[in-house]
């Protein structure tokens, strides 16, 4: 058992995750702490050899040396979100009218408390350089090599990302598309809009952090939560925040806080939290992390 797991209170929802940061629950005061630097990251991308491109925008607040982040879909954003969260207290923008701001503050308090680092449970994983599609890959094997090595035969992905789909078809494991945006994959298979109908005919979930940006995140957690459903989450957004979830349903977690793999083309990290006996293979240079307890543009899952 991680000393994560030992050592922080069970949350079955992000309402009481949040009520345990304001409670002191994580040791400082989030009125006390106050945000820095606010900024926006907006990309677009296509693959060579991929026929579908995508576009990501994603907020991100600088809490000392931690950055927290949501996406947000592309220009849905205000520009004044931005002169909000600048200088403002963690506290205050917990209650920031905006969930993707309120998300971005909660990650990047969390990520200040709780880093990535061994001690609280992470384990880094090498991400290495090469263009878009091999980092998008790697980081692809990293995700998909956190599902069970055995059980699951059909797995919903909600957040399409075709380097995901990829690695599920050359693991022989079926699997359920799902995207708030609709549309098809690089195999023209249809993308399904509604998860929660999905549900029921999968025995496997791998989901995007975004859905913490976009409220879908809860009924996720509660399915897996009650009938033991392996619920592996990929995560640039709440990659601080979902690591509090590992008792409550996510069985494990590959987080990438700021900066993103798709930035640039060097070595770099990301973190995976697994459950036991995982096996976690480690190659090349620079970092991923894991955490684990117990034609078409795609938005939903990040970068592809």
């Amino acid at each position: 058992m991680s000393a994560l797991t030992l050592h922080e209170p069970a949350v079955r929802t992000v309402d009481e995750l949040v009520a345990h940061v304001r409670a002191g629950g994580y040791g400082t005061d989030p009125a006390q702490e106050r945000v820095a630097l606010a900024f926006t990251t907006s990309q677009a991308v296509r693959h060579d050899g991929r026929s579908s491109g995508y576009r990501n925008e994603v907020l991100s607040l600088r809490l000392h040396a931690a950055v927290g982040s949501c996406a947000v879909e592309p220009g849905a954003l205000p520009a004044a979100a931005l002169d909000d969260c600048v200088g403002a207290s963690v506290a205050a923008l917990l209650e920031h009218p905006l969930l993707p701001v309120r998300i971005a503050a909660l990650d990047a308090y969390l990520a200040h408390v709780r880093p990535h680092t061994p001690d609280h449970g992470a384990r880094p994983c090498a991400l290495p350089a090469g263009n878009s599609l091999q980092r998008s890959r790697a980081r692809a094997r990293a995700v998909i090599d956190l599902l069970p090595a055995t059980g699951p035969r059909r797995v919903l992905v909600i957040g399409v990302v075709n380097s995901l789909l990829e690695r599920l078809r050359e693991r022989g494991l079926a699997y359920v598309p799902c995207d708030l945006k609709g549309g098809v994959t690089e195999w023209g298979e249809t993308v399904r809009t509604d998860a929660l109908a999905e549900l029921a005919h999968c025995d496997a979930i791998l989901a995007s952090g975004m859905t913490l940006g976009n409220g879908t995140f809860q009924p996720l957690l509660d399915h897996a939560a009650a009938t033991g459903t392996p619920l592996v989450m990929f995560a640039q957004t709440g990659s601080a925040i979902l690591p509090r979830f590992l008792r409550a349903g996510v069985s494990a977690l590959c987080a990438e806080p700021y900066p993103f793999f798709w930035l640039d083309g060097g070595p770099g990290t990301i973190h995976r939290y697994d459950g036991p006996g995982t096996d976690i293979r480690d190659g090349g240079p620079g970092t991923i992390h894991r955490y684990g307890g117990p034609g078409t543009i795609h938005r939903h899952g990040g970068a592809r």
